[in-house]
């Protein structure tokens, strides 16, 4: 069932957050799925509530234009069918105006990004509240960004400009956004942070005091970057030195915080990539693309599961069917 991130934002606030996840085709869809209801190994496994979440789809304007956009929408329409147990929103990451106004018009979105950080702080404001004008009029909602995280995103490069709490508070009242991605130390890619660099949990708490009460915060670029995946990506010819991310304890301290959104896109490449160097060394006589295909639709599920636990979601799925009928 698809439904909003606010939605899913008002259950969520405080205790946990949700793990928003970018895809770019079927082995990612599959996965994410099977992972969001603890099946592991194929799609008719029954659902495990202990590791049942809900979750947020992301797909950015390169995931869009891939080959076309309407073949995410029909796989992510074919999976609510095929996991018809799952509770999700579909989510534009990063949209210019143009991309907000097309996946708006489209239907198929449940919520919007607009991403106007590069912008001075009275045109970022200009420009999503027409976002916001226009996304409302059709019960779609928004996210918006204040502040800029170092690494490239879509074709973006950031440089790190932590989001003023004040600005905040001045943005949230002037647009109307539904939530808010602040820049609180992360950044875009596999190398995040040097030494012992991390999360800006004490900017994050003034954040959250400035804006209104139990207003929804995001964090971008929040991918963990696990060594354990790194090494095997390396050990399998792969060439990654000194990658880093954001350490998964700090997930739920930044919940508490009022993040509710956590977005993770780089760890699914990197599960993607070790697993095909693995099959691609291991199997040099094979040339079925299902294989490496079948392994990675598992240790996708496998980290999917891993992630919600991490991010406090794991067992929130029958919460959030029932708080969502309740109100239905």
């Amino acid at each position: 069932m698809i439904v909003t991130t606010k939605q899913l934002f008002k259950q969520a606030y405080g205790k946990y957050a949700l793990g928003a996840y970018n895809i770019n085709n079927l082995e990612q869809t599959v996965g994410l799925f099977r992972g969001n209801l603890g099946k592991m190994a194929k799609n008719e496994e029954p659902v495990k509530p202990e590791l049942a979440a809900p979750f947020i789809i992301q797909i950015s304007r390169g995931a869009r234009s891939y080959t076309d956009k309407r073949f995410l929408e029909a796989m992510i329409r074919t999976a609510e069918q095929v996991f018809s147990e799952a509770i999700f929103a579909v989510h534009l990451d990063h949209g210019t105006e143009e991309a907000c106004y097309d996946c708006i018009d489209s239907g198929f979105y449940s919520s919007v990004m607009i991403d106007a950080s590069h912008e001075p702080l009275a045109k970022n404001i200009e420009i999503t509240r027409r976002v916001v004008d226009r996304a409302h009029a059709k019960g779609i909602v928004v996210e918006a960004e204040l502040g800029q995280l170092g690494g490239v995103e879509e074709d973006v490069v950031g440089s790190v400009r932590l989001t003023d709490p004040a600005e905040a508070a001045e943005f949230v009242q002037k647009t109307g956004c539904d939530s808010l991605a602040v820049a609180i130390g992360t950044s875009h890619g596999a190398y995040k942070f040097a030494g012992k660099q991390g999360l800006r949990l004490d900017r994050l708490a003034e954040i959250q005091k400035a804006v209104p009460k139990d207003f929804s915060l995001v964090m971008h670029g929040s991918s963990s970057v696990p060594k354990e995946w790194v090494d095997r990506i390396n050990a399998a010819g792969g060439a990654m030195k000194n990658a880093s991310g954001v350490p998964e304890d700090q997930y739920l301290p930044a919940a508490k915080l009022g993040v509710c959104k956590i977005n993770i896109d780089t760890d699914g490449r990197l599960v993607w990539c070790a697993i095909l160097r693995e099959v691609f060394r291991d199997k040099p006589e094979d040339f079925d693309l299902r294989t490496s295909g079948k392994v990675f639709m598992s240790a996708y599920a496998e980290y999917i599961a891993h992630k919600n636990q991490k991010l406090g979601s794991a067992g929130q799925l029958e919460a959030v069917r029932k708080a969502l009928a309740a109100r239905a």
